[in-house]
């Protein structure tokens, strides 16, 4: 039997003249923090090149905020879920799909988009660049991978009754090559590219528990609220890197361990001992009969993932 409410009208009844105006209703939208790990220029042939974890921005080419850095991103249609959303922004950007993608945070302050409410539900990608062909959306006029530093540079704290407060400071730089640029002649001369923000984190410590937030304190070139987007998903990719096999979305096929310490190292913004780490992801590649070739160094072993339960 149909349940009737205190008006007497069934839940058919009552969906047939709801009206959806009867409460504001926020755009929403997707953006997308696309993360890789590169080689760095090589100096030396015969020393084993840098890595350096990269993100991939582009360039709005209209308003607002025309002209400066964004994720990539758009709004959801009706036909489509936030991650469907998200999967295809990731395909138009970067032609790769079936990729290590996550949900981060949804994003809905007030004013963080100066054209109307728009709530944004933010995912955090991992893709091997040697996949990736670049292509900027229609309403961006270029599309780069900007190296990415996150440090974090002031520390404080101060007790408060019933708890602790702790500020934490942090500079985020991006900076792009300019042999990266895809609309412009190889040929001609072009500055880099070079973005920045401070990020202030507070942490709250109390005896129900412990609470954190971010907020930008400066920002240069970033559009909307996007410095603190990036600097959420880089504190997550550090935290699961520690407990999880998520680093080796970011690997080729194979790999030599040596590689993938380094991502290890470049996502963590430290060094690692090379035997505390091998024990570390011991279960997590397993050998191949490869090695290394067409190096300026002694060959090395070659290994696959080895994906966990």
């Amino acid at each position: 039997m149909e349940e009737i409410n205190h008006k007497k009208i069934s839940e058919a009844e009552y969906l047939s003249t709801y009206s959806s105006s009867e409460f504001e209703r926020p755009s929403v939208a997707t953006d997308m923090v696309i993360f890789t790990v590169a080689e760095s220029e090589k100096e030396n042939y015969r020393k084993l090149p840098e890595k350096e974890l990269q993100l991939l921005l582009i360039k709005r080419g209209k308003h607002p905020f025309l002209g400066q850095w964004a994720l990539p991103g758009g709004f959801v249609r009706p036909t489509e879920t936030t991650e469907q959303a998200a999967q295809r922004e990731l395909c138009e950007e970067t032609g790769v799909q079936e990729v290590y993608l996550e949900q981060l945070y949804t994003f809905s302050e007030l004013g963080r988009d100066p054209r109307t409410w728009v709530m944004s539900c933010a995912y955090m990608a991992l893709v091997d660049q040697s996949l990736v062909k670049l292509k900027a959306g229609d309403d961006a006029d270029e599309a780069k991978w900007f190296k990415l530093i996150y440090k974090k540079i002031e520390e404080t704290e101060e007790t408060k009754e019933g708890g602790l407060i702790k500020y934490e400071r942090y500079q985020l730089s991006l900076e792009a090559r300019e042999e990266q640029n895809q609309r412009v002649d190889r040929k001609e001369k072009k500055e880099k590219v070079q973005l920045q923000a401070e990020i202030e984190k507070k942490i709250v410590i109390n005896d129900n528990g412990r609470t954190s937030e971010l907020f930008i304190t400066k920002n240069s070139g970033i559009a909307f609220d996007h410095a603190k987007i990036i600097a959420y998903a880089v504190e997550r990719l550090r935290g699961k890197i520690e407990y999880t096999d998520i680093a080796l979305h970011l690997m080729p096929r194979q790999f030599t361990l040596t590689a993938l310490q380094q991502v290890y190292e470049v996502i963590l913004d430290k060094p690692l001992l090379k035997a505390a780490f091998r024990r570390k992801i011991a279960d997590l590649v397993k050998e191949t009969e490869n090695y290394t070739d067409k190096v300026g160094h002694r060959p090395s072993r070659l290994y696959e993932k080895n994906w966990m339960d």
